[in-house]
């Protein structure tokens, strides 16, 4: 099969190709069909069957968590499957243990998600640092100038939200580990277009939900802890599933489980985790580094053609640090009066940061781009 055969089929299992041009994967991406068909399997089977078949769903959990241990070289102990990006950065900042003292170095332009856990540990006695670096290179520097001694973890977004610039993270765990501290990476923004072997960047914990590239629904999502830390973090929304005899309500015994699962205290998501399962085996189906390269041919043929309507792109244009994020500005133009335009157009889009942000996917399409150019041209 050719590179172009092989995204001329995916395209083929994104059912919202029959009817949108779709460039807002960066906040709630469509479902892909192998995901959309596994949720009204599950759901049509719950209506009829009540929890008949409980087991056997239970079982695409495992088999989710194996494809996103595979998906990020991790061992399968290491991965939580969890409700959002949100509950795993929660997870790893309240389950530390801090001590007067401790701090945290963080950025002020982060997503909202990877800032305010952090900040609400200053009433624990954490020196929360939120720098006020927003230039991409230079946030590296920055990071390690502000750790000291006292630094417990270093948290930051392997890709902006807002301007797509994408960071170096085994430079980041390099550099963060000399320094004595850890890292936590927010991956939302990269996770399922980019290449990311945890083991091998030495990155200590990491969360995603599955609602933008990988092509899940929202509610499911992945946590990563690196096996020697586990023991580290008090764990924290313990249940009936957080111990090693889940299922069996009436021994008392508090024996948690020995990997990440422990934080899965309660009743899982199953629709939704089985639905991300689809879409994760659905990526598998192409090597990361092709989908790397896929969306960054994508990217650049956008950024050409954004230009030539006389747009000013913000977001790098650098291989080595863009990604599937394209900010936006075009002069005299309202953001959010053009955003309307072009969903009239059959063109979804979004604005982040007073900008336009143009988020295509590896299944984007020369048909798409046109779709895009002529909306933007004749507004």
């Amino acid at each position: 099969m050719t590179t172009d055969d092989l995204w001329i089929q995916f395209r083929g299992q994104m059912p919202v190709c029959a009817q949108w041009a779709y460039f807002d994967h960066a906040a709630v991406a469509p479902l892909s069909g192998p995901a959309s068909r596994i949720l009204n399997e599950w759901s049509t089977d719950t209506a009829t069957n009540g929890a008949v078949n409980w087991s056997e769903w239970r079982k695409r959990v495992e088999q989710t968590r194996r494809r996103a241990a595979r998906l990020l070289n991790a061992n399968e102990s290491e991965v939580a499957l969890i409700r959002n990006t949100t509950e795993g950065v929660s997870l790893v900042a309240e389950g530390w243990g801090w001590h007067d003292g401790d701090n945290v170095v963080v950025f002020g332009d982060e997503f909202p998600s990877n800032l305010y856990p952090w900040q609400n540990l200053g009433s624990r006695g954490v020196e929360v640092r939120v720098l006020d670096e927003t230039e991409p290179l230079r946030k590296l520097d920055a990071a390690v100038e502000a750790s000291d001694s006292r630094t417990r973890i270093v948290s930051i977004s392997w890709v902006d939200y807002a301007n797509g610039s994408r960071q170096p993270l085994d430079a980041w765990a390099d550099r963060v580990h000399a320094r004595g501290a850890l890292l936590f990476v927010d991956a939302i923004q990269g996770l399922g277009v980019f290449p990311l072997d945890v083991r091998a960047a030495g990155i200590d914990f990491l969360a995603a939900d599955g609602h933008k590239w990988l092509l899940g629904p929202e509610g499911a999502g992945i946590l990563h802890v690196r096996s020697e830390h586990l023991e580290r973090l008090r764990p924290l929304g313990l249940g009936w599933n957080s111990v090693q005899h889940a299922g069996d309500y009436s021994n008392p015994d508090l024996t948690l489980k020995p990997g990440a699962g422990r934080y899965e205290g309660g009743s899982y998501n199953m629709g939704g985790i089985a639905s991300l399962g689809a879409s994760l085996e659905l990526l598998a189906g192409s090597d990361p580094q092709t989908r790397a390269n896929r969306l960054l041919d994508v990217v650049g043929e956008l950024n050409d053609r954004l230009s030539s309507l006389g747009a000013n792109v913000v977001s790098p244009t650098d291989p080595h640090c863009a990604s599937g994020i394209v900010s936006i500005e075009f002069p005299d133009r309202n953001p959010q009066m053009l955003r309307k335009h072009c969903l009239r157009e059959g063109v979804v889009l979004n604005c982040r940061a007073g900008r336009l942000r143009i988020s295509p996917h590896v299944y984007t399409n020369k048909d798409d781009l046109d779709r895009l150019s002529d909306a933007l041209r004749h507004y």
